[in-house]
């Protein structure tokens, strides 16, 4: 009787690094393999810490290219898991506005206390259900209000 397998990539991107992961799956038996590891280096420019994605979108490709080699037969699907609370703008296009800031930069200091003058955090984490840490994607983007990529 046949066994009927397919292959699956994961891109991880993590804070210092991505990797690309084969997972080979039978009705008996789950394999895993790193098709492709990769630096994951932020990038100070003008005072702010930014994500590069130039280099990130290379290593995924790279990975994605050893994932194509390492299965032969092609791939069943993708999946991608990234920072969570990270994010960029595009433009109506699709185009990226500018690489996104690293949630490690220092542009949220103070704006935890803002978004709690408007939403007491009572409230917030109901609403969301998430921990209060001055990274979250909320105090990013009340941070990054009046910016020229956040006004575009």
């Amino acid at each position: 009787m046949p066994t009927t397998e397919h292959r699956f990539a994961a891109v991880d991107l993590g804070a210092s690094s991505g990797r690309v992961i084969v997972g080979e799956v039978t009705p008996e038996r789950l394999t895993l393999h790193e098709a492709h590891r990769f630096p994951n280096r932020p990038t100070r420019v003008l005072g702010t810490l930014h994500w590069d994605v130039l280099s990130l979108y290379q290593g995924v490709l790279n990975g994605l290219k050893a994932a194509a080699v390492h299965t032969g037969d092609g791939l069943t699907s993708i999946g991608i898991d990234t920072w969570a609370v990270d994010y960029g703008l595009l433009a109506a296009d699709g185009t990226l506005l500018a690489n996104p800031v690293h949630y490690r930069d220092t542009r949220t200091t103070g704006a935890a206390e803002k978004v709690a003058a408007a939403l007491p955090p009572q409230a917030l984490y109901a609403a969301t259900g998430i921990q209060h840490l001055p990274f979250n994607t909320i105090y990013q983007l009340t941070a990054a209000q009046g910016t020229p990529t956040l006004s575009a």
